[in-house]
């Protein structure tokens, strides 16, 4: 998920090295960079900017994705550029099934209008004591894409989708409209076929029709 950064800092990060050894199926890079922003429930708002550069070798367990093993660098995202929509970048090790299966999608005349990609924010896990998140969304790792989110939007207050449901991102979820995402479209059994897991049918008080991840969140 996105969020609007409304303070900014600079900050170098001396890290330890993770847990587990880092991809193996291409040449590492030298150093990983990447800017965060870090949500605030209090403002309702990301209420810190940082921009981190280290050495790739002493990415940590937490820049990690223990999933996929993506990290929040920028150095291990890729951009893909689809003729009609606004290039977008995400983890080397999933953007070709991404690819692929948007490629597949605008060759049939599917309404995809908008895709979202990667984007490093702290917007999940406990909070701190100021009200701040303190683990990296799916997004923040590359593995994870919203698609057309003026027309799938992200609601909580929302165990069943209804009239109690809240939207807090993005536009009004109406299921049957072209480029809506509901169950049964082609985009969500495409990406079910490539091993994504679709937002709109997430566990818990939040749906968020836009979004499709590795693990659904």
């Amino acid at each position: 998920m996105f969020f609007p950064v409304i303070l900014g800092m600079v900050f170098q990060m001396s890290a330890t090295v993770a847990q587990g050894a880092p991809a193996n199926d291409r040449p590492l890079p030298s150093t990983c960079t990447y800017e965060t922003a870090v949500w605030n429930v209090h403002s309702g708002s990301s209420s810190t900017f940082i921009r981190v550069s280290h050495a790739y070798a002493g990415v940590t367990s937490e820049e990690r994705d223990p999933a996929s093993g993506c990290t929040v660098c920028s150095e291990d995202q890729v951009r893909i550029s689809i003729p009609a929509l606004r290039p977008f970048s995400l983890c080397y090790k999933v953007a070709p099934k991404v690819r692929a299966v948007l490629e597949q999608a605008v060759r049939g005349n599917e309404p995809v209008h908008a895709v979202e990609g990667y984007r490093v924010v702290k917007s999940r896990g406990p909070l701190d004591g100021y009200g701040n998140r303190t683990q990296f969304s799916n997004h923040s790792f590359g593995t994870a894409i919203d698609i057309n989110p003026e027309q799938n939007g992200l609601y909580d207050n929302c165990t069943r989708f209804g009239p109690a449901c809240r939207l807090i991102r993005g536009g009004h979820w109406r299921p049957g409209t072209a480029g809506t995402l509901e169950p049964g479209s082609a985009l969500v059994q495409e990406f079910s076929r490539a091993g994504f897991r679709w937002g709109g049918e997430m566990e818990g008080r939040q749906k968020d029709f836009m979004h499709f991840s590795l693990t659904g969140y």
